[in-house]
C-alpha cells in the first residue's frame, strides 16, 4: 500500500472518530437523563474527538506525499 493511500486511510478514521463523537454528544446532552452515564458517554465523545482532530491534524500538516 503506498503512503498517500495510507494517509488516506488514517484520515478516514480520524473523520470516524469525530462523527462518532458529534453522535455521542448529541446522545449525551439530549437523550441520557442518569448523570453519571451522561458524563462518561460526554467524556467519550469529547476523547474521541480529541484524537480525531490530532489524527486529521498530522495528515494535514504532514503535507504531500510522492508519487
Amino acid at each position: 500500500m503506498s503512503a498517500s493511500m495510507l494517509k488516506m486511510w488514517i484520515s478516514f478514521a480520524g473523520m470516524g472518530l469525530m462523527i462518532i463523537a458529534i453522535f455521542s454528544i448529541y446522545v449525551s446532552r439530549y437523550k441520557i437523563n442518569n448523570r453519571v452515564i451522561k458524563g462518561v458517554t460526554a467524556l467519550f465523545a469529547y476523547m474521541c474527538m480529541g484524537i480525531g482532530g490530532l489524527i486529521v491534524a498530522y495528515v494535514v500538516l504532514s503535507g504531500p506525499t510522492g508519487l
